[in-house]
């Protein structure tokens, strides 16, 4: 267990600059763009309008989740060039010896970086969105209690107002670890197949991720035909339906605009009861085969 623990920390020491270093970067520059958006007349808050039906917990809770889907796209796409290039990493730098004298199985070394991408991570990333979150709520606050005569201030901001911040940034929060938390179940296949394809060939494992489906698309069609081109067959519509997790439709959809305050149990049953189970256990049980049979070729490779 020690040893396993050690492999997941290496990956995270080894990866600190896409999980650490560039988050903390962007969360200085999401901050100042928030205070130039405040200060700069790009977002002009003094109450007209329609405007003047929107309490600043709603402002802020948009631009939380705003933030919070940002910080998504970030951490699937660092998480797919690291599964392609963490993978192969150590054939580059001969890390196996290392692992294996201890002893430690090509399993077990595979499935610490799939552990890796799924646990410390994400964390790390979530913990960015976080703190995005409380700065935000920091500048919306202090921009409602300087709005002035004509602003956020004499129209929505009173005595209870912080305590509806908070309440909002704690209801974002946790639609955000849930969104992260399934979302990585979801992909969970895509991440464990381009590490597979990154064991097998490196850093082109990415690429030819993004190839399988077509290619499977194209013999389907070329085999038992029954369309006029192979992006209309069953294995094509398969991929797409694979792909998109349902978070935009249902619950986020009919509260964005309606100026009602964020629920996270509204949020949290919409969502657990639109998602596949079934898939989401078949890419379980097919990420963790797909690990063991690219440990299974990096063994008997080394050896050979």
């Amino acid at each position: 267990m020690k040893a396993f623990l050690a492999l997941i920390r290496r990956e995270f020491i080894e990866h600190r600059g896409a999980f650490l270093i560039a988050p903390a970067v962007l969360v200085a520059l999401g901050l100042g763009v928030a205070i130039l958006a405040f200060t700069v007349g790009k977002a002009d808050f003094r109450a007209s309008g329609q405007l003047a039906t929107f309490t600043p917990s709603i402002v802020f809770e948009v631009g939380f989740l705003g933030f919070s889907f940002g910080w998504a796209l970030y951490l699937i796409a660092a998480l797919f060039f690291y599964c392609a290039d963490g993978f192969a990493a150590d054939k580059r730098n001969n890390a196996m010896l290392f692992w294996k004298s201890m002893p430690v199985s090509d399993f077990k070394v595979l499935l610490s970086k799939l552990v890796a991408a799924l646990t410390i991570f994400p964390a790390s990333i979530f913990l960015a969105a976080l703190i995005s979150g409380g700065l935000l709520s920091a500048v919306v606050l202090a921009a409602a209690l300087l709005g002035g005569g004509q602003g956020w201030a004499s129209v929505a901001f009173d005595a209870g107002m912080p305590a509806r911040v908070l309440l909002s940034y704690v209801n974002v929060a946790g639609a955000t670890l849930l969104a992260f938390a399934l979302g990585l179940l979801w992909y969970m296949p895509f991440m464990a197949l381009v590490g597979a394809f990154g064991a097998v060939v490196g850093r082109w494992a990415i690429p030819l991720t993004l190839l399988l489906p077509t290619l499977i698309s194209v013999l389907q069609w070329a085999i038992f035909g029954g369309s006029l081109h192979p992006f209309i067959s069953s294995s094509w519509q398969f991929f797409e339906y694979r792909t998109a997790f349902p978070l935009v439709d249902g619950y986020i959809s009919n509260w964005f605009g309606s100026g009602l305050p964020f629920d996270f149990t509204a949020f949290a049953t919409d969502l657990l009861a639109r998602v596949d189970w079934m898939q989401m256990g078949i890419g379980i049980v097919f990420s963790i085969g797909v690990i063991y049979l690219a440990s299974e070729y990096r063994r008997r490779s080394n050896d050979n």
